[in-house]
């Protein structure tokens, strides 16, 4: 039915038919409560019921709350029956700790801030699993963040972190100063620092790096022992601490081995394929007898280089290159390397921090990982002239340098 007047005989109909509609909504409501009285008394409380505290746990287990905080937290003492009695009840109630309200009462967070500056740099990620392992085994998880090698991103991911409560930060700085300012904001804060693997004059703070000026001086020893005398060098970017450590490593081994060094052959990079291929382009048609590459992602980028212009290794030039992987020793040919404790770095730099964490007050120190010497063919290019013969030598075996000279 229509209503399309409003007399008073039209008024009396549209009150009965929303009486009518009260009244089948109060019949629907009888007989949904209805059927809520017909279900079991268990399901009846779990939809009446929030989320379980720690008092449901105590009241459920027959113990107190402070028990079912040992109990769950591990601290203190309780008997192997009161124990069971505590995890029977979480897991009958299906509780879960509130993390939140605990950082509150311990004013910890168990939360990790860890800053590369390239997550696509195959370096990273066992350092990253080296750290997340040592975290995770003392309880603590970690929040990654990834800078792009830029100050103002990794300025933004700090002040991210401080807000976040972290109870400590690991971090690989980015290239150039530290803003005075986020140093004050890092003292003020009261949050440990661990610097891997770069060091930060700004940052009066603990840090853990490969011992970058052995490295390369082993590697271009080596270059020089099996008679390379024209090195050429692929450096990282040189306001960088590492960079600048392989630099000097490079030039204290050609003066060490009695090579003159040629500006002509060195050439500085940003660690990345790219600034590896230009490099190339530019040294290689000097055609040195061997190049020293600061890591691996510049030395894909030299190889295309060589490559596009024809040249072999260990045929033409001889390579040696920062940092090993467990594919390199499928690359023909096999390439010689500087193998730096990845996995290591990042155990022992979360161990420092958490130390830092737990309240050790000591000076701040800086810890360096020694790297490892892998021979391979790449660096077999060792030319003897005996009239118009040339002798090609391949090695394959680990050789760690000797002659380092003591500082």
């Amino acid at each position: 039915m229509v209503i399309t007047a409003s007399g008073p005989h039209d008024e009396g109909i549209t009150r009965g038919r929303y009486q009518g509609k009260n009244a089948i909504v109060r019949r629907r409501v009888s007989e949904h409560s209805a059927r809520i009285l017909m279900e079991p008394k268990k399901v009846r409380k779990r939809r009446a019921t929030k989320s379980a505290n720690i008092y449901d746990v105590g009241k459920r287990a027959g113990v107190s709350v402070f028990t079912v905080s040992a109990v769950i937290n591990k601290t203190g003492q309780a008997s192997v029956a009161m124990q069971r009695r505590v995890e029977a009840a979480v897991r009958e109630l299906n509780y879960r700790p509130n993390l939140l309200a605990r950082s509150f009462a311990k004013q910890k967070t168990h939360l990790l801030g860890m800053i590369v500056t390239d997550i696509s740099n195959p370096f990273f990620p066992l350092v990253v699993r080296g750290a997340e392992d040592t975290a995770q085994k003392a309880g603590y998880s970690i929040l990654l963040c990834n800078s792009d090698n830029q100050k103002e991103k990794e300025e933004n991911y700090l002040d991210l972190l401080v807000s976040k409560r972290v109870d400590g930060i690991l971090l690989t700085v980015a290239s150039g100063r530290v803003n005075p300012s986020v140093c004050r904001m890092l003292k003020d804060a009261k949050v440990p620092v661990v610097l891997v693997m770069r060091i930060a004059p700004d940052l009066q703070c603990d840090a853990v790096v490969t011992d970058d000026h052995r490295g390369a001086f082993e590697g271009v020893s080596h270059l020089a022992r099996i008679g390379h005398r024209r090195i050429a060098f692929v450096s990282g970017p040189l306001e960088v601490s590492n960079g600048a450590s392989r630099w000097k490593g490079y030039r204290k081994a050609l003066q060490a081995h009695g090579l003159t060094y040629d500006p002509t052959l060195t050439i500085q990079g940003d660690y990345r394929i790219e600034s590896g291929y230009r490099a190339g382009l530019a040294i290689l048609p000097r055609r040195p007898d061997a190049v020293f590459v600061a890591n691996y992602l510049m030395t894909v980028g030299l190889m295309q280089a060589a490559d596009e212009m024809g040249m072999s290794c260990p045929e033409d030039y001889a390579l040696a290159s920062f940092d090993d992987y467990p594919w390199l020793r499928y690359f023909r040919p096999r390439l010689t390397t500087i193998e730096l404790p990845k996995y290591d770095l990042g155990v022992r730099s979360t161990e420092i921090l958490l130390a830092r964490i737990s309240g050790k007050q000591s000076k701040p120190m800086i810890e360096r990982l020694s790297p490892q010497l892998c021979v391979r063919e790449s660096c077999g290019f060792i030319r003897t002239v005996e009239g118009s013969r040339t002798h090609i030598e391949r090695p394959d075996f680990v050789n760690p340098a000797s002659d380092m000279p003591r500082s």
